[in-house]
């Protein structure tokens, strides 16, 4: 450590550093980020200016919208999506990182929003689309959040918000938004015809379960309980897996039963494997390449015209899926809650045999077809009046 050449500054390598009684407020240790002493010096000024301001006349310090994401990332590292938070918050920096809280809306944020709409042309002259408005929808969020945060929640020493009154960020808006798509039996069964092996028995296990894409690539034996008074077997999602932050019961009709039977003993953790190795994904070039066959099959094997949606069928429609026979079969709000894993105060594991029991014979009632009870699925178009 270096010697104080100004009351205050301390040298600490080649940076100035402040350290600092302040009567009525603290001692201040912090970086000032300079080499130069006079630079230093007047970042300390600064700094006192701010305490005294804050002190007398209740002035909020200035901070910029880098230290509240920053403070943002720090405060939610238990948060499962703050990885993709923070690409987020990397994609807004270079445009309002250095923008104090208050600058902060809607019109400083249109640089970002139009450069992210932007079509670029690579180096090899190939043009790449802007991103979705969705895509960018979910940086504005992530911004929103962080200045709500600042104008209601956080608070500095002097117990003054970080930010007077946040500002209002209004999303884009997204007529192609992609809607979700249960698929029908027929669907399904052209569907798993033109997928390999692993994935279909991977889509048929999500069908019969109502498991989210990772809930069953990262399916785990460690995870399977065994329930003799009902001859089978359930398994508990863990809490950092499951979407809702709550441990999850995945009960198993015969369909999944038979499923993870065939799978077992392949690996000794996980339960779906491709050639001796864990799946990592199921939405990848094998599910397109299968989709899009299965796609320019539609209309002659189910002699209809080949839905959209169904051209661009994902993994997590299986849940949906799901979700729509077991309404159809007349199973329970509640029991449809606890199926699908979905957030609700009655969320446990501590199940009794009656309601295991219970459970099963619900997704019984879904893994095949009922002849006497086929459901109709409507499309409600509201039209304008003439």
């Amino acid at each position: 450590m270096g010697r104080t050449r100004t009351p205050g500054l301390v040298q600490r390598g080649e940076i100035w550093w402040i350290e600092k009684e302040v009567r009525g407020y603290g001692r201040i240790r912090e970086s000032t980020g300079a080499r130069d002493l006079e630079r230093a010096a007047e970042v300390l000024n600064h700094k006192l200016n701010e305490v005294r301001k804050a002190k007398q006349f209740g002035v909020r310090p200035t901070r910029t919208f880098r230290e509240a994401a920053t403070f943002y990332l720090e405060s939610n590292g238990h948060k499962r999506s703050l990885g993709r938070d923070a690409q987020d918050l990397r994609s807004l920096d270079p445009f309002i990182g250095d923008l104090a809280l208050p600058q902060v809306h809607m019109g400083t944020l249109q640089p970002f929003i139009d450069a992210r709409r932007k079509e670029t042309v690579s180096s090899k002259g190939r043009r790449k689309k802007g991103v979705a408005a969705g895509t960018i929808n979910r940086a504005l969020r992530i911004a929103r959040l962080i200045l709500n945060l600042a104008a209601r929640l956080w608070r500095d020493e002097f117990g003054l918000t970080w930010l007077e009154t946040a500002p209002m960020i209004v999303e884009l808006p997204e007529p192609n938004k992609r809607k979700p798509y249960p698929v029908s039996w027929d669907e399904q069964s052209l569907l798993l015809r033109h997928l390999p092996k692993h994935l279909r028995r991977m889509a048929l296990y999500a069908a019969n379960t109502g498991c989210r894409e990772q809930e069953v690539v990262q399916l785990n034996w460690a995870w399977e309980m065994q329930v003799p008074e009902l001859d089978t077997s359930v398994f508990v999602i863990p809490a950092w897996l499951a979407k809702n932050g709550q441990e999850r019961i995945v009960v198993l009709n015969r369909m999944a039963k038979h499923i993870v039977d065939v799978q077992r003993g392949r690996h000794p953790e996980r339960v779906f494997t491709y050639k001796d190795r864990p799946v990592t994904k199921m939405y990848n070039t094998a599910w397109k390449h299968g989709r899009r066959e299965a796609s320019q099959r539609y209309q002659e094997v189910l002699k209809r015209p080949c839905p959209e949606g169904f051209k661009r069928v994902r993994v997590h429609d299986l849940k949906h899926t799901c979700g729509r026979r077991l309404r159809a079969a007349g199973v329970g709000l509640e029991d449809r809650q606890d199926i699908l894993g979905h957030k609700s105060s009655r969320i446990t594991t501590d199940y009794s045999a009656a309601e295991l029991r219970h459970l099963i014979g619900a997704v019984e009632r879904v893994w095949k077809p009922n002849p006497h009870k086929s459901p109709t699925v409507l499309s409600l178009v509201v039209r304008k009046a003439a």
